[in-house]
C-alpha cells in the first residue's frame, strides 16, 4: 500500500498571523505532496513496500538518497503538522513540563536550546525535541534527515519538529529565520507533544 499525503487537522489560514496561509498551502500541497509521491516511487517493487515509515527510516541504507530524502521529508512533515495548532503556544504542563525542567533546567533554557538548533542549522534542515532512554534531547539535522535514521548524530524518537527550510517561512519572513522561530512557539501544540512524550518516555 502506498503512503498518502495526510490532510491537515486545520485550515491553511488557521495559524495566521504566525504562519501565513499561502506558505501553508504551498508547503503542504506542493512540497509534502512531492515527498510523498517520490517516496512511493522510490520504494515501489522493493522490500520496503508495505512497511511503516518508522521501520523504513530506522533500517535506512543512507546511500539510498531517494528514500533518505523523500522518506525523511514525508515523516518530518507528518510530525510537523500535528505539533502545531491554532490553539497552540504557551508552555507545556504535567509530565512533559517536569521532564523539560529536569533535562534542560527550565522551559526558558529548553526554548533557547531548541531555537538555537533551528537558527544555527546551516542551509536547510530541522530542529527536533526527542525522547531517548526516557530523557529529552534537542538536536538539529540537515536536509530531511531525522533522529530515527542511523548515524545522523542524534538519536531517539522525535516528539516535536520545527522545519527551517526556507520554504517553511520565506514568503512571510524572508531571511529572518529567528523571527519565524519565535513565531513557531506561538503555535506549538503542547497537548500533542505531551501525548507523544507519554508514549515514548
Amino acid at each position: 500500500m502506498s503512503f498518502e499525503l495526510p490532510k491537515l487537522p486545520y485550515a491553511y489560514d488557521a495559524l495566521e498571523p504566525h504562519i501565513d496561509a499561502r506558505t501553508m498551502e504551498i508547503h503542504h500541497s506542493k512540497h509534502h505532496a512531492a515527498y510523498t509521491n517520490n517516496l512511493n516511487a522510490a520504494i515501489e517493487g522493493t522490500d520496503m513496500q508495505g512497511k511503516t515509515i518508522d521501520n523504513i527510516l530506522i533500517n535506512l541504507d543512507k546511500t539510498n538518497a531517494a528514500v533518505r530524502n523523500n522518506g525523511g521529508g514525508f515523516y518530518n512533515h507528518n510530525l510537523f503538522w500535528t505539533v502545531m495548532s491554532p490553539n497552540g503556544g504557551g508552555e507545556p504542563t504535567g509530565e512533559l513540563a517536569e521532564a523539560i525542567e529536569r533535562d534542560f533546567g527550565s522551559f526558558a533554557e529548553f526554548k533557547a536550546k531548541f531555537s538555537k538548533a533551528g537558527a544555527t542549522q546551516f542551509g536547510s534542515g530541522w530542529a527536533f525535541l526527542c525522547v531517548k532512554d526516557g530523557k529529552l534531547e534537542v538536536c538539529g539535522t540537515p536536509n530531511q534527515d531525522n533522529p530515527l535514521m542511523p548515524g545522523v548524530g542524534c538519536g531517539g524518537t522525535p516528539i516535536l519538529a520545527m522545519d527551517v527550510w526556507e520554504h517553511a517561512y520565506y514568503l512571510h519572513y524572508q531571511n529572518r529565520r529567528p523571527d519565524y522561530i519565535e513565531a513557531f512557539f506561538n503555535v506549538i501544540n503542547w497537548e500533542e507533544v505531551s501525548r507523544r512524550f507519554a508514549v515514548e518516555k
